[in-house]
């Protein structure tokens, strides 16, 4: 098999188009325009909100993911999942469209929506990994998704200045999901076709829903596929939290303006293109644990110093040195999980992954919600979340894998 093919390279495509949600919607511009302006954010209770919504959407594809992997699995349709939770985020992004000031509840569900569209199709999207790329080459292909997704955050973010600059907000959420939508539309011609299985879905959910209590089982008692799973629920909690909050933090309590917000975060997934593509190769020539274990270093500085500084130019500057970390620790991440799934069982396995990773982000928006509603203070928020990557830092120690380059 070669390196690069068409399979890899339209599964990557997915991550180019997705990103546009990842980028605009989770990141940049949608968190600031539902918490300042739909909410209102004077007393934290945008922030409160915005966490509610991030946590249940969350919550809800955390306790769907293993079942609904599992049945993917046995009735062998990936493909399916992937383009209904593909179509669930666009349409839902593109109603953003209806919301004014003051709108709280419809702004809240439709996000729900929106988020579990998107992290609800990447539990299939991250199955294919190990049906695309043979194990010596994971580590490279995972990055490069993750590299490639950023190329797709920096050209949607530039759609979406330029629109922003004509004043034309609505058009950003009907920009979103065209984006996502088109550029998605290679993954599913190229990647492998679903093979459909002639039993039917009540008996293959029940199947299911006994083979991911027994699948649990396992897991539970494979000690080092135990304590990375818990290491990753930790510091995935912080990573997911910085990313939902971040342009929240920098416009409420930095005075960011929504220009700056952009640019600031066009420069932060340009260094995140450069740091995925610069460290894909050393994820396998080094190992996962290692490069994770130096992003999670970094991270923890990061939150530190995010605590301590007061000025637009130095969090400009520490936001960019998170960039050159963020595609690597979940690429890394992704790569070392990949190495505990047997055959056949990639959709099962990473929709226990996936309910791990999304339940790591119903803890974090809510402590950062609760601690800035309750103290009005967004530094303290930010600081609780360095607790997370120390937390999974120390643990992420203590697991040792077959290959000693994991």
């Amino acid at each position: 098999m070669a390196i690069l093919d068409k399979r890899i390279i339209s599964w990557c495509l997915y991550d180019f188009a997705n990103s546009s949600y990842s980028a605009v919607i989770a990141s940049v511009i949608f968190p600031v325009f539902y918490a300042n302006y739909i909410v209102g954010n004077d007393n934290g209770q945008g922030d409160l909100w915005w966490g509610r919504a991030i946590s249940l959407s969350m919550a809800i594809v955390a306790c769907t993911a293993p079942f609904l992997g599992g049945v993917a699995d046995h009735l062998n349709l990936r493909k399916r999942f992937l383009l209904f939770f593909t179509l669930l985020c666009t349409i839902s992004v593109a109603s953003f469209t209806f919301l004014e000031k003051g709108m709280v509840l419809l702004g809240f569900i439709l996000i729900v929506l929106a988020n579990i569209g998107l992290e609800g199709g990447i539990v299939f999207y991250n199955s294919y990994l190990t049906l695309i790329a043979k194990p010596p080459y994971r580590g490279r292909v995972s990055a490069w998704g993750f590299g490639v997704g950023y190329g797709g955050s920096i050209i949607s973010l530039l759609l979406a200045l330029l629109l922003v600059h004509y004043e034309m907000i609505e058009m950003v959420w009907l920009m979103v999901s065209f984006f996502f939508l088109i550029f998605s539309l290679p993954t599913f011609f190229f990647l492998p076709p679903d093979k459909y299985s002639k039993d039917s879905f009540i008996q293959i959910g029940s199947t299911a829903l006994k083979q991911i209590f027994k699948r649990l089982s396992l897991m539970i008692k494979n000690k080092q596929q135990r304590r990375f799973l818990v290491a990753y629920l930790l510091y995935e909690d912080g990573v997911s939290t910085v990313i939902v909050f971040s342009s929240i933090y920098a416009a409420t309590t930095l005075g960011f303006l929504t220009k700056e917000l952009l640019f600031m975060y066009l420069v932060i997934q340009l260094t995140a293109l450069l740091g995925s593509f610069l460290f894909a190769r050393s994820i396998d020539l080094w190992g996962a644990k290692k490069v994770i274990t130096a992003s999670l270093i970094m991270w923890l500085s990061v939150s530190i110093l995010a605590y301590i500084i007061t000025t637009k130019p130095l969090f400009f500057a520490i936001a960019c040195l998170a960039g050159l970390g963020l595609g690597t620790i979940q690429a890394a991440s992704r790569a070392l999980y990949a190495r505990f799934i047997p055959l056949g069982q990639e959709s099962e396995y990473f929709g226990v992954y996936s309910f791990i990773g999304k339940s790591s982000a119903i803890i974090g928006p809510l402590v950062f919600g609760h601690i800035s509603s309750t103290f009005g203070n967004q530094r303290l928020a930010i600081l609780a979340v360095a607790f997370f990557f120390l937390a999974g830092l120390v643990l992420l120690q203590t697991v040792k894998t077959e290959d000693s380059h994991a």
